[in-house]
């Protein structure tokens, strides 16, 4: 897996031996940058499941401030941890459930501009993720959160404080883009 572009481009990234992850494909992140553009240059981005850390480096490549990962799999840690050595970086790595970081950076008052999540398709995780993530206010006005999932899963128009925007199918893969409404 290499970065696809920005300040890194190209750069090879270590994938966690022994570790069950689907990491998105090339094509799937150079879509979801392609479509976030300049915007991502200057933000705050969290990517929740993050396995290698591939969408979160990437994010810092294109130009983000911050990234935090969280991912529990001690594997996928050390693999985030050394791609980020690799590359001069530094990041806050959460070593825990995803809902329970959800929960933890509520506590700490942080807030992102981007929330990427991918967890595994055969858990079904994604809708209560959502779900938390509209109700534990750690997302800046006019925010987004993108979800990749199975294209065949058919995610929710409306959740609490979010609104799904569209959703784009890449083979059997899909990412699909919430705006968070409201205040705060």
């Amino acid at each position: 897996m290499r970065v696809i572009a920005g300040k890194f481009k190209g750069r090879i990234l270590k994938m966690p031996k022994g570790a069950k992850i689907r990491p998105s494909s090339q094509k799937i992140k150079a879509a979801l940058f392609n479509i976030l553009g300049e915007q991502i240059h200057g933000a705050s981005f969290l990517e929740l499941f993050a396995g290698s850390g591939n969408i979160g480096i990437e994010a810092l490549s294109h130009g983000a401030v911050k990234v935090t990962f969280v991912e529990r799999n001690r594997l996928c840690i050390k693999a985030i941890q050394s791609n980020l050595k690799r590359l001069g970086l530094e990041a806050e790595i959460l070593s825990f459930d995803v809902e329970r970081a959800i929960h933890l950076l509520k506590q700490k008052g942080e807030k992102f501009d981007f929330v990427f999540l991918d967890p595994p398709y055969y858990e079904d995780k994604l809708k209560n993720c959502l779900i938390k993530l509209g109700r534990y206010d750690i997302l800046r006005p006019h925010s987004y959160v993108i979800a990749e999932h199975n294209k065949r899963e058919v995610l929710p128009e409306q959740l609490p404080r979010l609104k799904l925007m569209f959703t784009k199918r890449y083979g059997d893969a899909a990412l699909s883009f919430y705006r968070k409404e409201g205040k705060g």
